[in-house]
C-alpha cells in the first residue's frame, strides 16, 4: 500500500471520528463511560536555504498529524487510557498508524499515583503535548528542547510512572513524576542501522507552582542508554557488524508566568552523550 492510499485512509477514517465531535463525547457501555477526543492538523513547510525536516525548499505539505483517544474512568481510582496516532513528517511517520500512548492510572491519594503501559515522558514543560499542534500557538516548539525528528525517543516510554500533587499551603504546591521504562526506536527510516536497542531510561521532573500567581518552576533530568547496531560493511560482508553503546544525560531547567492572556516561558537544556 503506497503512502497516499495510507495517507487518505487514515485522514478519513480519522477525520470522521474527530470532526464529529473534536470535544469530549461520551459513549455508554454499560455502566462504563468513555470519553473520545480527536484532532487533525494540516500544516506546510517552505524555506529558501536548505531543505528542512522535508523537501520544504520547494515547499511541502508533508506535515500531517491525526490522533483520536479514549479514557474511561473504570472505578474511583483506576483510569484507562489509549490514543491511536498517524503523522508525516517528511520520511518520517508515513501515515503508518500506532498506539501513541496507553495506560493503567491508579490514583490512590493525590500525593501518589501509579501508571503503567505506554506514558508519555514529561520532560520540560510542554513535552506531553508536544505532538499535538492545537495545544500549542508556536508551529515548532523551541528545536534545542523539543527536537521533532528526535520523538521517537522523547515522546514516550514503555514501562511505570509515580507521581503526586502536593499542596505547601502558603508556599504553592509541588508536582512531581518519577519514571523507568524502555524507548522503542523506528529504525526503518535510518538504512545505515540494523538496530537500536534502549535497555532502559530513567527520569523526573519537579514543578513548583509557586505562590506568585501564574508562576511555576523546575527542572527535568533524564538518563537513557542505547545500544546502535550496524549491519556489516558492504566492503567486508563476512565481517561481523559493530555496535556502540552510549548514555545520554539530559537536563532541563524551566520556567513559566502566565496571566490572562499573556504567557512567558524560558527553558535551558544540556545534553551529555557518552559512548562506550
Amino acid at each position: 500500500m503506497t503512502a497516499a492510499v495510507r495517507a487518505v485512509g487514515v485522514l478519513v477514517a480519522f477525520s470522521v471520528i474527530a470532526a464529529s465531535r473534536v470535544q469530549a463525547a461520551d459513549l455508554d457501555a454499560g455502566d462504563v463511560q468513555v470519553d473520545m477526543h480527536g484532532f487533525v492538523s494540516q500544516g506546510a513547510l517552505i524555506s529558501t536555504g536548505n531543505n528542512y525536516l522535508a523537501r520544504s525548499k520547494r515547499g511541502s505539505f508533508e506535515f500531517t498529524e491525526v490522533g483520536v483517544n479514549f479514557t474511561t474512568q473504570l472505578t474511583d481510582r483506576l483510569r484507562l487510557g489509549v490514543q491511536l496516532f498517524a503523522h508525516d513528517l517528511g520520511h518520517v511517520g508515513n501515515y503508518e498508524p500506532s498506539a501513541d500512548w496507553y495506560y493503567l492510572d491508579y490514583r490512590w491519594r493525590d500525593w501518589l499515583g501509579l501508571r503503567a503501559g505506554r506514558i508519555k515522558i514529561p520532560f520540560g514543560l510542554y513535552n506531553e503535548t508536544s505532538d499535538i499542534d492545537a495545544a500549542r500557538v508556536a508551529v515548532l516548539l523551541p528545536q534545542s528542547v523539543y527536537p521533532i525528528s528526535n520523538t521517537n525517543y522523547l515522546l514516550a516510554q514503555t514501562g511505570l510512572e509515580a507521581y503526586g500533587y502536593i499542596d505547601l499551603r502558603a508556599a504553592g504546591a509541588l508536582e512531581y513524576r518519577l519514571y523507568g521504562g524502555t524507548v522503542y526506536v523506528d529504525t526503518s527510516v535510518a538504512p545505515t542501522l540494523k538496530d537500536i536497542d534502549v535497555p532502559y531510561v530513567v527520569g523526573a521532573r519537579l514543578l513548583w507552582e509557586t505562590p506568585i500567581s501564574g508562576l511555576r518552576v523546575g527542572g527535568s533530568a533524564q538518563a537513557i542508554r542505547l545500544v546502535f547496531e550496524f549491519p556489516p560493511s558492504p566492503a567486508a560482508p563476512t565481517m561481523p557488524g559493530l555496535d556502540v553503546g552510549g548514555t545520554v544525560l539530559l537536563g532541563v531547567a524551566s520556567a513559566e508566568f502566565a496571566r490572562h492572556d499573556l504567557l512567558i516561558a524560558a527553558e535551558f537544556s544540556e545534553w551529555r552523550t557518552r559512548l562506550d
